[in-house]
Order: structure tokens, then C-alpha cells, then sequence
């Protein structure tokens, strides 16, 4: 029980109110009779309920025996104190309180000779958190791919940091390879001695050797392109592979790292700093899909691949909760229309689930300490809405999204009975 539980409700001032009590209102952003007032919260002939259900009261009381001053200084610094605390363990910051995003632990990739350390011809399970935008990266460039089973396994984990030994991910069954039931325990059995470190997703590791591959998801999503795949397509074209290597540096600093860094960041400096990132790199990627249909050119590449998780989640978390307002959807019309396009690619949408991402982000304890997690729409309309038909934006290349096939080129992705790649 809380020690103030069971001690008398200290008597309010009936005399006058405290000339200070508009400062206190205004400091705790709170009507006083919010705060405790009302016939719910217990009068003061039941101190217990006044002190659980109507709150102390401190709006009504402060001045005569407490300066409110000091109550409201002393209670926002020891808050701030312990969110500091959380957010530096949720996510480590740099000297100026912004969010530095820790180094791969592991960085092999498979290579196209089959008679490699990790070869083409090897067999892989690659370790998927379900709400995180870089494993969904991963697993959009599977799924483009067509990469089956027993290439590569996907084995998804979900965020509870309550069950988990260290980090957060965890499997509600124990995991294939190893019979884990988080993945601390799989990076150890990866590890002789035992792992120091963040137990990070996504994570790929080769099933022969039981070694780890990568914990790295632009690495990942560049060695899937050595694997077979049903659908032939080819994610990292010849022809664009230097436009997709710029932007894939743009994105990935200027949209999928600036988010989190806006959303993590500490002081009001590093969220400045990280918002500016931010919205350069949005309005950069606005300016280029006002002129190409995709990102690096006219086809689907590993460009749009690193962007899309960030822009599926940004309306839905990131403008909200990562104080990410200063753009949305509706003021990207140009990213808008190529999420549609993108949205209707053979396989996309089975790699998100729109309500389990809003709902794993607005768990974050130290970013929501409350638990509410907003209504908002519902997947069906999210996924409507993502599902509309083909804007102006079709003038750009003609037709339907358009995919690069490994043998025959440019191909329509709608085509074929079951959305399998035909020749254009």
C-alpha cells in the first residue's frame, strides 16, 4: 500500500483560496477540480478515496502549507529524472540528448557463390520483430523476392520487454533453431561465452553452421537479392544501382533514423536538430516522386524498400507520438499516391499489421506512461484508404506499378492470375 494512502487527508483552507493557485494550474496544465474535485474522487469524509480515486489535492491546498512552487518544481524534476532514466535505457543518447543508434554487431553477407562462408545455396532463418520498420524492411524485400521456405524461414518475434530476459523480443513458442523463448538466448547460443550487447532485430543466421550472418537490415535486405525467388524480381538493378545507392543513404539518415531520433530525443536541441533532418529528407523524397514514379527510377527498388515501413507508420505513430506533426500524408501528396502503388505489389500487404504497430508503439512506457493507445482508424479503413485506385501519378510511367525482373526486364505487378510477374 502507498505510505500516503493511510494518512489523514490534510484539511483544505477554507478561509481563501491561495493567491498562487492560478501559477499552480497553469504549471500542472490541470483544472484543480480535475485533479481532485468531483463526486467521484471522495470527499473528505473518505481521506482513503480522496487520496487514491480524487488525488492529493495538492491544487487546493498548496500556499498554506506547502509553497506550490516547490511541490511542482520538486515533482516535475524527479519525473523528468526518471523518464531520462528510461529513455536512455529504451534508447542510448548522445552528449546532446539525441538518439544514437547502436552499431551491427554482426555484419557477414550471403554472396552469390554458393561455395561461400554464407552462399546462395545455404539454408537461413532470419529472426523478424512484428513491429519494427527494420525488420519489416526485411521482410518487404523477402516478399517482393518470393523467397520460400527452406531458403529462408522467417521467425517472428513480438515486443515484451516484461518477458523478456534482456530487450524486449520474445516468441510465444520456442523458436526452431535453437528452442529459445527470447532472442537474448538465441544471440547467445550465437555467441561462445555469452552476448554482451543489445539483442537486436532483424537477425539472420545460417541453419548449417548455426552462425549468424547479420544483425544488420540493410545488409539483410541486399544479401536476399542472392537468394532464389519465385517472383525473379531484382530489387537492386544493374542500370539504377547508383541512384539506389544515394537514396538508399538519404532514407535511411534522413527519414528512417531522423524519426527515431525525433521520437527518442531527450532535450528540445536534439528534437530540433533531428526534426530539421527529418522534414528535408520527406520533402527531398516529395520532390523526387513528383518526377519518377519510384524512388531510384520507374521500377520498385531497395529504395522504396527502406522507405515505405517509415511512411506506413507515420500518420499512425510517428506524427503523434514521435512529435513528428510538422508533415503528415495529406501534405505528401506525391509519397501518398506511391504508397498506394506500392501498397498494391504482390505480397506487400501481408508484411504489415496496421493495428498491432500503432498499438506496440503506444506501449512504449517511457514515450506513453499512460498505456492509452488512440482509436484511430482501423486497419480495415487504413488499408481502404492505402487501396484507392491509381491517381495522375500513373502519367509518370503508364499504366500499373511496374516491378524489374532478373530475366526479362520491366514487368507489370499486377499481371497474371495470382499477381505473378508477366513480360510488359
Amino acid at each position: 500500500m502507498v505510505a500516503f494512502a493511510v494518512a489523514r487527508a490534510p484539511r483544505p483552507p477554507v478561509a481563501r483560496r491561495s493567491s498562487g493557485a492560478g501559477r499552480a494550474q497553469r504549471a500542472w496544465r490541470t483544472p484543480a477540480r480535475l485533479a481532485g474535485g468531483g463526486s467521484s474522487g471522495g470527499g473528505t469524509g473518505d481521506p482513503l478515496g480522496a487520496a487514491l480515486g480524487g488525488g492529493l489535492r495538492l491544487l487546493e491546498w498548496s500556499g498554506a502549507v506547502v509553497p506550490q512552487g516547490t511541490v511542482v518544481t520538486g515533482v516535475k524534476g524527479a519525473w523528468r529524472a526518471a523518464w531520462v532514466t528510461l529513455m536512455r535505457e529504451l534508447a542510448p543518447q548522445d552528449a546532446s540528448g539525441s538518439y544514437a543508434r547502436p552499431e551491427a554487431s554482426f555484419t557477414g553477407e550471403i554472396e552469390g557463390d554458393s561455395g561461400a562462408r554464407f552462399g546462395a545455396g545455404g539454408r537461413y532463418v532470419l529472426y523478424v520483430g512484428n513491429a519494427c520498420p527494420w525488420c519489416h524492411r526485411v521482410v518487404l524485400a523477402a516478399a517482393l523476392r518470393g523467397i520460400q521456405e527452406p531458403s529462408l524461414r522467417l521467425v517472428r518475434a513480438v515486443d515484451d520487454p516484461e518477458r523478456a530476459s534482456r530487450g524486449g523480443w520474445v516468441f510465444d513458442a520456442p523458436e526452431p533453431l535453437f528452442g529459445s523463448s527470447d532472442l537474448r538466448q538465441v544471440y547467445d547460443e550465437l555467441s561462445p561465452g555469452g552476448y554482451y550487447g543489445r539483442c537486436t532485430a532483424p537477425l539472420l543466421v545460417d541453419v548449417t553452421s548455426r552462425r549468424a550472418v547479420s544483425n544488420d537490415s540493410a545488409a539483410i535486405v541486399r544479401s536476399l537479392r542472392h537468394l532464389p525467388g519465385e517472383s525473379g524480381v531484382d530489387l537492386y538493378p544493374s542500370h539504377l544501382r547508383s541512384e539506389i545507392d544515394a537514396w538508399c543513404v538519404t532514407i535511411g539518415k534522413k527519414v528512417n533514423a531522423a524519426v527515431y531520433r525525433c521520437g527518442f530525443a531527450t532535450t528540445q536541441a536534439g528534437h530540433d536538430a533531428a526534426s530539421k533532418v527529418l522534414y528535408e529528407g520527406l520533402d527531398a523524397v516529395e520532390a523526387q516522386l513528383a518526377k519518377t514514379r519510384f524512388v531510384a527510377g520507374n521500377t520498385v527498388t531497395e529504395a522504396d524498400v527502406f522507405l515505405l515501413p517509415t511512411i506506413l507508420r507515420y500518420d499512425l505513430a510517428y506524427a503523434g507520438l514521435f512529435k513528428c506533426s510538422g508533415r503528415n500524408m495529406s501534405s505528401m501528396p506525391n509519397i501518398r499516391h506511391w504508397l498506394r502503388d506500392m501498397w498494391s505489389l504482390p505480397g506487400v500487404a501481408q508484411t504489415f499489421d496496421a493495428d498491432a504497430a500503432r498499438a506496440s508503439y503506444y506501449g512504449l512506457f517511457p514515450l506513453n506512461p499512460s498505456g492509452i493507445v488512440p482509436a484511430g482508424p482501423t486497419r480495415q479503413e487504413l488499408e481502404a484508404e492505402w487501396s484507392r485506385p491509381f491517381s495522375s501519378r500513373e502519367l509518370l510511367a503508364g499504366g500499373e506499378p511496374r516491378l524489374w525482373s532478373e530475366e526479362q526486364g520491366d514487368v507489370d505487378a499486377g499481371a497474371g492470375a495470382e499477381g505473378v510477374a508477366t513480360k510488359a
